[in-house]
């Protein structure tokens, strides 16, 4: 199954075997196992919630960064729409305390990097907001 852009940008070939995938993405809309998704979301190979996080990264609070906590992740990805935007650090300093790696990206990226992360079998949690 192909997955990417919804342009019709294919960037890999995809597997559930590990969990949650994105298989597609867009300007508002993002695809996990065949479910469109139109609101910010936090994905993890277990786990997928619905309406999370603000309508732009400049509105992240740390109230976001502890939702991300909930699927017990190692690692966190925040896709901050169409650019990237780097949220004040002050934000997701609760989440850096306790040695967790977060990382800031557009969301086409933050939805790549993801699926890299889940096929390695990675403790993932992913915080998307809508390109």
């Amino acid at each position: 199954m192909a997955v990417g852009y919804l342009g019709g940008m294919r960037f890999s070939e995809a597997t559930t075997d590990g969990g949650h995938l994105i298989l597609g993405y867009g300007p508002g809309r993002i695809i996990i196992g065949g479910r469109t998704y139109t609101r910010g979301l936090i994905v993890s190979p277990e786990h997928i919630a619905t309406d999370w996080g603000p309508e732009s990264a400049a509105d992240l609070a740390p109230e976001h960064f502890e939702a991300l906590l909930a699927p017990e992740p190692r690692i966190i990805i925040v896709g901050t729409g169409k650019q990237q935007v780097f949220p004040d650090p002050s934000t997701y300093l609760a989440v850096l305390r306790r040695g967790l790696g977060v990382e800031v990206m557009d969301t086409g990226a933050a939805c790549r990097t993801y699926n890299i992360l889940v096929s390695e079998g990675r403790k993932v949690a992913a915080g998307l907001i809508m390109c």
